[in-house]
Formats: structure tokens, sequence, C-alpha cells
């Protein structure tokens, strides 16, 4: 049994034929057994959503590099659920997500369905870090994501994560990081959400846009502050968003 090497879990938003998914693979294929469990296509923006009016049907595709792959055509939720009911011989050592074209610092994380995926296999109890690369090109360059991925990956298969605690994990992009820090994510809004256009047939609609407003941008506690210095961060996240610090001080009576 002491030969039996680490198997590894991988999902992401992007779908199974994101560039991002197969470097992961390529990072940690020789850490681990690698079994890809990703969406039939993109599905950004999905969180922790779940299919609950339609089947889910698995596609076996020839292996990557190593890995076994599969898609799922739902939600990256839905990949990690059927991963776990219907696909993996064992129960995974380790959770991995991403590479996610893209940021998933600040409030993203409530949005990202690559930290979805992350945050179900903690509430499982599985070790899992979400990885993103803030750079949302198809084609875009993870050469410099590797020694991080690697480094993180080992890290947590031979410590593990605090009990409900899973790894946020947000790459610079366009240059070679420059370490990496352990903070909390960056507070802030988006502001114009979206673009109003008219169609051929003179109706309304709506396109998602805007920008993040960061409330703190010079807080060297933040995640966004030390991105903006190409550091990459490690966001630890808890599933559990109850308010504990609150509850003694609600009061409401009938």
């Amino acid at each position: 049994m002491a030969d039996i090497r680490p198997l590894i879990l991988i999902s992401n938003d992007d779908g199974i034929e994101a560039k991002g998914l197969r470097f992961l693979i390529e990072c940690v294929n020789d850490i681990g057994e690698v079994i890809a469990v990703a969406p039939s296509g993109p599905r950004s923006g999905q969180s922790s959503a779940i299919t609950v009016d339609a089947p889910l049907r698995i596609k076996q595709h020839p292996d990557y590099d190593g890995a076994g792959m599969y898609s799922v055509t739902g939600t990256p939720v839905d990949c990690i659920k059927l991963a776990m009911h219907a696909i993996v011989p064992r129960r995974p050592d380790i959770v991995l997500s991403g590479i996610n074209h893209g940021s998933n610092s600040g409030n993203s994380v409530i949005y990202s369905g690559t930290m979805g995926a992350a945050m179900e296999a903690c509430m499982l109890g599985i070790p899992a870090v979400g990885f993103s690369l803030l750079h949302h090109s198809l084609d875009a360059d993870f050469t410099e994501c590797r020694p991080i991925v690697e480094s993180i990956t080992r890290n947590v298969l031979e410590d593990g994560l605090p009990k409900q605690v899973c790894l946020n994990v947000n790459i610079p992009a366009l240059c070679v990081p420059k370490g990496i820090k352990i903070v909390r994510a960056s507070r802030g809004y988006w502001t114009e959400e979206y673009a109003d256009y008219i169609d051929p047939h003179g109706k309304p609609y709506y396109w998602l846009t805007g920008r993040f407003k960061d409330e703190d941008p010079d807080n060297p506690d933040t995640d966004n502050y030390w991105l903006e210095r190409e550091y990459a961060t490690v966001v630890p996240v808890r599933p559990d968003q109850t308010a504990v610090d609150h509850i003694d001080g609600l009061r409401f009576e009938l």
C-alpha cells in the first residue's frame, strides 16, 4: 500500500479543452495519479451551482499526458460530485481546480466556478486548491505558474489543510512571480456592471461588463495589493459563510 501514488482529482470551469486544465495536469502528473473531470464546455461564473433540471452525462476522452480525462454536461460542482459517485477509483488525496483563465481575487471568489469546485471538495473533507492566472486569453502563457502549482500541491499533500479550509491561489501574468504571499481577499464591489444595447428589433438587452472597485488598494494584507506587485497570492477560504462573531449581537422577538 505504501507504493500507491497520491490520487489527484482535477477540475475547472473553463471546460475539458482548456489550456489551463491541461497545463495543470502537466504540472502534477509526476506527483501522483491524475484524473481530470471537467465541464463539457465553459462554465465560468457558475459558483457552486448544481444541475437540478436536466440529466447529467459523462463522456470519457483520450488520456492526456497520462491523466484520465472525463467531461460532464454540467457545472464544476457537478463534476466533483459525479467524479466521487461514478469515476474515481478511490477517495482523492487532493482536488485541484484550474488553472483558471482570469483572476479570482477579491470578491470574485463568490462567483467563481473554479473555486466552486474547490469548495465542494473542501466540504467533502478533501484538501482542495483553486489556481487562477490573471490572463483571460484562451492561449495564455502558463509557464511561470509551474513552480507555484508544484510547491503548493506538494506541501498540501504532505501537510494537509485545516479542517473545512481550501485555498484560492492567484498568479500574476506576463511576469516571473517574485514570491508567494498568504493574505486575505481584497474588499470591494463591482461598478458599471452592465453595458446597454438595442437589438435589431429595437428591444434593449444587456451584457455583463464592469470593473472592480478596490476599497483598500494600499493595504498589504490583501491579495490585489500583492498581485499588482507581481506576487502570487494564497487566500484561505471557508465554504461555511456563517458570521459566527455576530450571532450573539442579533436579537429578534415575536
